[in-house]
């Protein structure tokens, strides 16, 4: 087994770098086992083995295996949000070159990431069978779910969308959308083409912009 020290450096660690890097070469080696065996079929020890560390250093970084995939999942989650944001900032929100760029995306996701989308199904199933894991799956989705509101709040502001529609109910929707074609394309990939996935969002974004704003005036009827 391998020690930290193997790898040589320019210079010492501080603590707090060293710990950094375990725990990263713990979720890269959790990634790598997961992909194998599964969620269920992984174990701790083969995971701290992975990575070269004892199981004594993967639990005082890590509370077990559900930690580790729940880091490796908000990661993902993190990673896709910044990717549609990057893709707003090179095109205006709404326009064809925006919804072909993040049907690219999910067709990616969803045709060459083919571990990761089984693992997060196999996971949900686990976390739905072992309720107290629910709130803490929920906690670790905390930090993509906020990152996608702050994202179509920046789209709803754009579209005008009426005060009444909260980002959060929106990142929901289109948070479900998106992983819901994932699985779709996976099963029946004709049924998911390419554009699809932009198509939705611009129907979705439409539609929230054509909806009346109950904080503004009705027009007045004309005098008869």
């Amino acid at each position: 087994m391998s020690s930290e020290s193997d790898e040589p450096v320019r210079q010492r660690l501080t603590r707090a770098e060293a710990k950094a890097r375990t725990r990263r070469l713990l979720l890269d080696a959790a990634a790598r086992v997961f992909a194998r065996k599964g969620f269920t079929g992984a174990s701790v020890e083969e995971i701290a083995e992975t990575a070269g560390f004892s199981i004594g250093a993967l639990y005082s970084n890590f509370n077990g295996k559900e930690a580790l995939f729940l880091e490796l999942m908000a990661e993902r989650g993190l990673g896709r949000v910044a990717e549609a944001a990057q893709t707003l900032d090179r095109h205006e929100a709404g326009t064809g070159e925006a919804a072909a760029e993040l049907g690219r995306l999910l067709v990616h996701v969803a045709d060459k990431d083919i571990d990761f989308a089984p693992l997060q199904a196999e996971f949900w199933l686990y976390a739905v069978r072992n309720p107290h894991v629910l709130d803490t799956m929920a906690g670790a989705l905390r930090a993509p779910r906020q990152e996608l509101e702050g994202l179509v709040a920046t789209w709803l502001t754009e579209q005008g969308a009426p005060s009444e529609v909260g980002a959060d109910a929106v990142a929901t929707v289109v948070a479900a959308l998106f992983q819901g074609l994932v699985r779709l394309r996976r099963v029946d990939p004709d049924s998911v083409p390419e554009e699809l996935f932009g198509q939705a969002l611009r129907w979705l974004f439409t539609g929230i912009g054509a909806a009346p704003d109950r904080d503004r005036p009705a027009p007045e009827e004309p005098a008869s």
